[in-house]
């Protein structure tokens, strides 16, 4: 099944990897989902827009210790700098990712679409003026913005000294009730339809809708390649073929095929 995964990535003309949290967890992320996930310590609605808005500090206090405490220390694995030598030896077209933790950037792919957003960058919810989160001081919550613009005085029509926005910052990603980004959304449904290989590795196909890109794939008529622990709900459906395993031995494995 290697030397047939190999053969098909070689001949393929666009090839698109689709990533979830079963490709981190050897980075030392734990899924949000499952026996360890993360909603078995915390309460999935903590990141709810609606609670988010309602209470800020609290549910930044939780945040901080999720994402930037525990997320923040870690460092990509050898999956994620395998895809990023796929896209360096042009085998590897585009990494479509439900992950919030840049580790594909970090790792070195280029064209990465972040389905989910980025822990990376903080949003203002007043001006919707974008920070890296390396800039914001997150040992006061909430962070807020330090976007300053030039206001006229009213009447007079003379400029005076810039005012500062002071809004209130959200980390860049998808809180349930939240849409989904639309250049993510479109630029990655695109990548399904044109691809003429899936490559899955570690995702269940739960999450909606970043699960019915792969179906959109295959019907599109994309072989797929799927790498995960279990079987998942496309193991059975739309997988061709399955390399059961951790993500990081099956694509040394897989590298080594190549």
């Amino acid at each position: 099944m290697y030397e047939e995964a190999a053969r098909l990535i070689k001949n393929s003309k666009r090839t698109v990897a689709f990533t979830g949290a079963g490709i981190s967890v050897e980075s030392g992320i734990p899924p949000f989902r499952g026996k360890n996930g993360l909603w078995n310590k915390y309460d999935p609605a903590t990141f709810e827009i609606s609670y988010f808005l309602g209470n800020t500090e609290k549910s930044w206090e939780v945040m901080r210790e999720i994402f930037y405490e525990l997320f923040g220390k870690v460092k990509p694995n050898s999956a994620h700098t395998a895809l990023a030598e796929l896209e360096g030896q042009n085998l590897m077209h585009a990494v479509i990712t439900q992950n919030v933790d840049n580790l594909h950037t970090d790792a070195g792919s280029k064209n990465v679409y972040e389905f989910h957003g980025s822990l990376k960058k903080l949003v203002c919810l007043k001006c919707s003026a974008k920070t890296d989160v390396s800039d914001v001081d997150l040992n006061i919550l909430p962070p807020r913005c330090t976007r300053s613009d030039l206001k006229e005085r009213p009447g007079d029509g003379e400029r005076h000294k810039a005012v500062l926005c002071n809004g209130v910052l959200k980390p860049d990603v998808v809180f349930f009730g939240e849409s989904i980004p639309k250049h993510a959304y479109t630029k990655s449904f695109e990548e399904a339809d044109k691809a003429d290989l899936f490559i899955l590795i570690g995702t269940t196909g739960e999450v909606a809708p970043a699960n019915m890109i792969p179906r959109m794939a295959k019907r599109s008529g994309a072989n797929i390649i799927e790498i995960n622990t279990t079987e998942s709900s496309y193991t059975d459906s739309i997988t061709d073929i399955f390399l059961k395993g951790k993500a990081t031995e099956v694509m040394e494995n897989l590298m080594s095929a190549i």
